[in-house]
């Protein structure tokens, strides 16, 4: 059989298509691209179904922390109706180039929580995402339909050990922070910090490539 191209098409889930160049970044000790962390991040909005969860797109996180205009921002965020949501997932990019695609070299996750009305930041690698991060918060805070938010850096967030795993760590926190929210939405407990800490480890950060592979292969019906 001839070699797939790595433009190749092989799975559309909701609105995100992967193609054979996406495996080969879940195969290897790779940085994730922005499909491979949107498709993980709507196939979490359907595990989790809730009107009060949203896990938005890298592409609108992105354009939200670097549009050039900001007086279209009101317009551009108005669809996602951020004002009606208890949780809401952003992962954060450090490339500052809106002309350039697939950019920048690290992954964070900036979480906020409308009960406490505060936006937690979980970074992997000592907080190398953080004025990147600061600036999203800033943007995002006249747009949420509460008094101004609160913003903090979570000290105890999973570390990585290596140069390529942080889009691993975004993505295992998010599934976490948000099995936390299904078993806590009707209860007054902490966030989910513990939580987190207890259950994103190295070993099960490392077996997400799999998972993720796994999950693809599952749901192409192989």
């Amino acid at each position: 059989m001839p070699k797939a191209s790595a433009d190749e098409k092989i799975l559309s889930y909701n609105d995100v298509v992967l193609r054979q160049s996406d495996l080969g970044i879940l195969n290897g000790p790779h940085f994730l691209n922005d499909r491979i962390i949107e498709f993980y991040f709507s196939y979490l909005s359907s595990s989790h179904p809730s009107e009060h969860i949203l896990l938005v797109p890298p592409s609108i996180a992105f354009w939200t922390l670097n549009c050039p205009d900001i007086n279209s921002l009101k317009d551009f965020l108005q669809p996602l109706n951020l004002p009606s949501k208890k949780l809401i997932l952003f992962p954060v990019n450090n490339n500052d180039d809106v002309t350039e695609a697939e950019g920048g070299s690290h992954w964070s996750l900036l979480a906020f929580e409308k009960t406490t009305n505060l936006f937690v930041h979980h970074d992997s690698f000592g907080g190398l995402n953080k004025n990147h991060t600061k600036r999203l918060y800033k943007t995002l805070v006249p747009y949420m339909g509460v008094s101004e938010s609160g913003y903090m850096e979570c000290s105890c967030s999973p570390q990585q050990a290596n140069g390529y795993d942080c889009g691993l760590y975004v993505l295992a926190i998010a599934k976490e922070i948000c099995c936390w929210f299904d078993r806590n939405v009707h209860k007054n407990e902490d966030l989910w910090f513990s939580f987190v800490e207890e259950r994103v480890t190295p070993s099960t950060v490392s077996g997400l490539r799999i998972k993720i592979l796994e999950l693809i292969r599952s749901l192409r019906g192989e």
